[in-house]
């Protein structure tokens, strides 16, 4: 019987061009979706190579500067901006701190249209401050980006339902269903293959097609061969649930205008207003402290320290004598005194920033502990996770930034208060910053959720239709 079902089904569809027009409609919008996404992530590499090519052009020329005074030349440089100064290094030539995308960053934006990918910390500043924010087109930001995952995510349920939502409505109206009922089979058997089939025909169709697209796009298949299969297992987990999904209102309303409206609302439930919704709750359980706010705040507390830096100057030499000066008439600068009291300005301002940390945290978790209400924000955060595009990944990405920011200023203390003087030998002992990739969440219980969601439709349908067998309303208006 499946043999019989597949060359009918698929005369069925050949004779009505959907085949064509199916594989087709996917490879374009995909291959598109795909070419969007790896010109955002070209554009990201271009953009932290830039900046990087910037600074290694700025340190030649203040290398050639230092080579010169160390070998006792003269050069035009005005004192305060002696390369031997340390502190002037620290200001004038910060280290690029860059979050670099990962191998499948063109799947899904995800963040990184809200968030910039790189920073360079001073050692005048802080880190608290940075301004992690992207200039972004906000009518772009309203309809979101059109990347493989928005097509995934949005497009391909839609296609699911056009492709199949009369799959068992179509025959009961057209009178064959009462003919199939005459025969030695199994009604929820055939229907189940009848689905099956196309099920498996858009799935491979779809993955094909996303395999095209990452060729295309030169992912390394050898070095993240596991994460590619990760991608195809949450699709092929994704697309199965629709199906479900479409299985079970066929069961469940029979009537193909009926169906068709019925999924487009489901459609809109699942994929708009659940999600709308749990990002709602967040932002009124969890509201984030003003910003602006929070910037005035800190400058208030820093204004209150900056009065009292001779006496925080003084308390920090006492708990650091090695930085103390055997010579009392040595007269500290604003960079002696601003060192001094950073220490004390983040402790002050700790909680205050805590508080601000702590409600984008709740939020974020507030989102992980609700995402598995709706297939689809599960498919986006898992998407979001593989890509390296999640909020969690950006939150680590300022962490790590905050990290570098302190020790880029710690390197330059000692020498500040030891009046050392910059040198070539030092440059090459400047910290640097490697990206560390955070570890995502647990792919293999989203994929598991979404099989689950599928089994959980596949089951009510199975008893829905025992239900109508029984009472004779399956075949019967």
């Amino acid at each position: 019987m499946i043999t019989h079902n597949f060359k009918y089904e698929l005369k069925i569809l050949l004779r009505n061009k959907w085949l064509l027009l199916l594989f087709f409609t996917i490879l374009t919008i995909i291959l598109f979706a795909g070419y969007n996404g790896k010109v955002k992530v070209n554009k990201r590499i271009a953009d932290i190579e830039a900046i990087n090519n910037s600074v290694k052009k700025k340190d030649q020329k203040m290398l050639q500067v230092l080579d010169s005074i160390e070998k006792g030349h003269k050069t035009s440089n005005n004192s305060w901006a002696a390369p031997t100064r340390p502190m002037h290094i620290g200001y004038s030539f910060p280290r690029v701190v860059a979050m670099p995308p990962q191998s499948l960053a063109f799947i899904a934006t995800g963040q990184s249209d809200l968030f910039t990918h790189y920073v360079q910390p001073k050692a005048y500043g802080d880190s608290f401050l940075f301004n992690y924010a992207e200039l972004t087109n906000p009518i772009q930001l309203l309809f979101g980006s059109f990347d493989l995952s928005f097509v995934i995510i949005y497009i391909l349920p839609l296609i699911i339902i056009a492709f199949s939502y009369n799959i068992f409505s179509s025959e009961k109206e057209a009178g064959s269903l009462k003919l199939l009922a005459s025969q030695p089979l199994s009604i929820f058997t055939w229907i189940v293959q009848k689905i099956g089939i196309r099920f498996i025909w858009l799935t491979i169709s779809t993955l094909l097609i996303l395999t095209i697209t990452f060729a295309i796009n030169k992912f390394d298949f050898y070095s993240y061969f596991t994460v590619y299969i990760n991608t195809l297992l949450l699709i092929t987990a994704y697309i199965l649930f629709w199906f479900a999904m479409v299985f079970l209102i066929n069961i469940l309303i029979n009537n193909s205008a009926k169906n068709a409206v019925s999924l487009l609302a489901i459609w809109v439930f699942i994929i708009l207003i659940i999600p709308a919704v749990i990002g709602q709750l967040g932002n009124t359980f969890y509201p984030i402290p003003s910003r602006t706010k929070l910037i005035s705040e800190i400058r208030e507390v820093k204004e209150e320290i900056s009065k009292k830096q001779d006496e925080i100057l003084d308390s920090y030499l006492r708990d650091h004598p090695e930085y103390a000066s055997n010579n009392t008439s040595t007269n500290y600068s604003f960079w002696h005194k601003y060192m001094a009291s950073q220490n004390l300005v983040e402790e002050e301002l700790k909680p205050l920033i805590d508080t601000y940390d702590i409600q984008l945290e709740n939020q974020q978790n507030w989102v992980q502990n609700w995402q598995y209400t709706s297939p689809a924000i599960i498919l986006q955060q898992a998407l979001n996770d593989i890509t390296g595009t999640s909020s969690l990944h950006y939150q680590n990405f300022r962490e790590q930034a905050g990290a570098f920011s302190k020790q880029w200023r710690n390197f330059f203390v000692p020498l500040l208060y030891k009046n050392k003087k910059f040198s070539t030998k030092l440059y090459y002992k400047l910290p640097t910053f490697k990206y560390k990739v955070s570890d995502s969440s647990s792919l293999l219980i989203k994929l598991i959720s979404l099989i689950v969601f599928s089994l959980f439709f596949v089951s009510i349908a199975w008893w829905l239709f025992k239900r109508k067998l029984k009472k004779g309303t399956l075949i019967n208006y």
